[in-house]
């Protein structure tokens, strides 16, 4: 008797499923306590954030040369996430036992949050894992609720997860061979705001490829050490101990709460010439006043984060630090990892991939 399954029931058996790691459930915590006033809205963050993360890992592994950027200004809704000119949402959901997709409104309705494809993921928390379950497009979506007259219920359209294009790898595709421009998006007539800005701070950054470095590249926002060698400047540190490589400065400005604060994070690279292979990368990051300070403010602290927000290190500053550093440390070329420089409750990250 020949096997009547066909590839979509296949399909269905062999989901694309992302491992949580015990970072992901840390960080997931932690935005979910920080962005929400109430239990049921704390849940959703918590979930909408493991599953941004496990779709980030997801681009990642597939896309190693794309530069993934990540943003949560929204996450009580939904999670967005760039590469190139494509933008993604993605979205969460406990469970589809009866097979309903409930999309929030806002995704379709309010510009600022539209994307070129709204990606589904189910969140199995004690499995701990997440299951990436489909996608539609914009275009596609939008014509479903004009021509099907979408059912709403408390606040959100529900559809058939038989609408959905269970292949993610097809984003691939479009990604690879489609340009972003051939999808119709709405643009956001509104400005970013500074709330905005200060809730996607913790994960919304460029991932700044440091072994570019080695090559002379200078990224966006950081310098050359004699740049800042200047008196208007004033800088404070002297290189005398910095290891041979590739250096360079970037001014932390804390801004007028805490009276402007300035201070200089230094960030040094070398290829690491005790390994056999020469595969790896050394590391230096310090921190330093400037602005005719001598010493840094007190209580300021300098940390280095895993990719998934895990702290590895973490230093403070005393009362007449004229700097602080961070342990040396070796990493592998495609590691990556943040720097996070603190100051009372304002927090700057730096993502970084060696």
């Amino acid at each position: 008797m020949a096997n009547s399954t066909s590839s979509q029931d296949l399909r269905l058996l062999l989901p694309e499923t992302v491992w949580l790691e015990p970072e992901h459930f840390l960080l997931a915590n932690q935005t979910s306590s920080q962005q929400t006033t109430n239990a049921s809205n704390s849940w959703q963050v918590y979930l909408n954030t493991l599953a941004l993360l496990a779709f980030e890992v997801w681009l990642r592994d597939r896309l190693p040369e794309q530069v993934v950027s990540v943003d949560i200004s929204a996450i009580a809704t939904a999670g967005n996430l760039k590469v190139g000119e494509y933008k993604f949402c993605a979205f969460a959901t406990e469970n589809l036992l009866d097979e309903i997709v409930n999309i929030p409104q806002e995704l379709i309705e309010q510009p600022q949050l539209a994307a070129h494809f709204y990606v589904l993921l189910e969140v199995l928390e004690e499995e701990e894992e997440v299951v990436i379950r489909g996608f539609l497009p914009y275009k596609k979506l939008v014509e479903m609720k004009s021509n099907l007259e979408l059912p709403v219920s408390d606040g959100y359209y529900q559809l058939p997860l038989s609408f959905f294009d269970i292949e993610p790898n097809h984003l691939l595709l479009y990604h690879r061979y489609v340009q972003a421009s051939e999808f119709s998006v709405p643009v956001a007539d509104t400005q970013v705001t500074q709330v905005s800005e200060n809730l996607s701070k913790s994960l919304h950054l460029t991932t700044i490829k440091l072994s570019q470095w080695l090559q002379g590249v200078i990224d966006e926002g950081w310098q050359i050490i004699d740049s800042l060698s200047n008196p208007e400047l004033s800088l404070a540190f002297s290189t005398r101990n910095i290891e041979q490589g590739a250096q360079r400065a970037k001014i932390i400005d804390f801004g007028i709460d805490l009276g402007s604060k300035k201070v200089v994070l230094l960030v040094n690279i070398s290829p690491d010439i005790s390994a056999s292979t020469q595969d790896k990368i050394s590391v230096l990051a310090q921190l330093y006043p400037i602005n005719g300070e001598r010493f840094l403010p007190q209580n300021i602290k300098l940390f280095l984060l895993s990719k998934a927000g895990k702290n590895l290190q973490e230093v403070t500053a005393r009362v007449q630090d004229n700097y602080i550093q961070l342990k040396p440390f070796k990493g592998e070329y495609g590691k990556r990892f943040s720097i996070q420089v603190s100051l009372g409750d304002i927090s700057v990250k730096e993502n970084f991939e060696l």
